[in-house]
């Protein structure tokens, strides 16, 4: 996937990510024992510590592989989150998006819906995808919430499949197909 500069937003702006973008992108990620996100991103998927030499180390050469499948989520230049794509099968077109916001002053919808639109509209007319799915947990009632508003439908949900603090939840699945995501363009 080729880009030749930002993806603009109303309130965000999208870049690939850079080679100079690797220490704020770890200081958000890794300084912390325990950033303040993570009570947010998918409990299966705990937060391993990694040296800021072995992040660079491997970002660096995935970056020079072409990696495009992350993009950095900027407000004023400054790096907030990101947002992703990983190939649920890609020999069927079928991808699955998320997001993170690291910085909690601008954990808004707002902010969200703006980063995930940029990028779906982006997804949608780079790739020849019938379909753009993505999958939560049920504790993350706002990434539900913006999913929906942004024209996603609940497709699934894996009952008590997650454990998180002693306390089983859902997994989520939503999607939303290519023509519908036209139509509420233009809505």
């Amino acid at each position: 996937m080729h880009t030749s500069g930002p993806l603009i937003g109303s309130s965000v702006q999208l870049d690939k990510i850079a080679e100079k973008d690797l220490k704020e992108l770890w200081d958000l990620v890794y300084e912390k024992d325990h950033p303040e996100w993570t009570k947010w991103d998918i409990p299966c998927l705990p937060l391993m510590p990694m040296e800021y030499e072995r992040f660079y180390d491997q970002m660096v050469n995935l970056l020079k592989q072409g990696f495009d499948r992350q993009y950095a989520i900027k407000v004023h230049n400054e790096i907030i989150g990101i947002v992703f794509y990983n190939w649920e099968q890609e020999s069927s077109n079928s991808l699955e998006i998320g997001l993170a916001i690291y910085r909690p002053e601008y954990w808004s919808e707002e902010i969200e819906i703006d980063a995930l639109k940029t990028w779906m509209d982006h997804l949608f007319e780079t790739f020849s995808i019938p379909r753009i799915g993505l999958s939560t947990w049920s504790g993350n009632e706002r990434m539900i919430t913006v999913a929906k508003k942004l024209g996603l439908m609940v497709e699934g949900r894996i009952r008590k499949s997650r454990l998180y603090r002693s306390r089983y939840y859902d997994t989520v699945k939503l999607g939303i197909l290519r023509e519908e995501w036209e139509l509420n363009k233009h809505r």
